[in-house]
């Protein structure tokens, strides 16, 4: 038996990403800061999460076969997102991996990863953010 030679497979593949991405959705959605960045249909946004997941952690390259480059950044600047949405949305994510049953040394690299797209993708300071 091959041992996993990617973050991907390490998390289990498809499947486990596909779960992933279903355990996120209903947290960002009862999120009070997250929610009112969605839409209502999320079917598209989680068919999108799940491809450019399993590219991200080295998986098929799913997300560029759909839709080209990432360019995650420029995709997210039509929304307004500050280091609390940020720290939100990984709180989800973290909170969506340990309710998948991912071990916590796996769970811990996966949030660490994300950390830094999360972080990259704030385009405001929230200082004038009322809520």
């Amino acid at each position: 038996m091959n041992k996993p030679s990617s973050p991907y497979e390490l998390m289990g593949g498809a499947e486990a990403i596909a779960r992933l991405v279903h355990a996120f959705y209903p947290k960002v959605v009862q999120n009070e800061r997250l929610a009112p960045l969605f839409q209502n249909d999320l079917a598209p946004v989680m068919e999108k999460q799940i491809q450019f997941l399993t590219q991200f952690f080295g998986g098929p390259p799913l997300f560029s076969e759909q839709h080209g480059h990432p360019m995650m950044r420029a995709r997210h600047l039509p929304f307004r997102i500050t280091p609390d949405h940020a720290a939100a949305w990984l709180g989800c994510m973290d909170a969506a991996a340990r309710e998948i049953g991912m071990p916590d040394d796996l769970r811990s690299f996966v949030i660490d990863r994300l950390s830094g797209p999360a972080y990259h993708f704030v385009n405001s300071d929230g200082q004038d953010d009322p809520s």
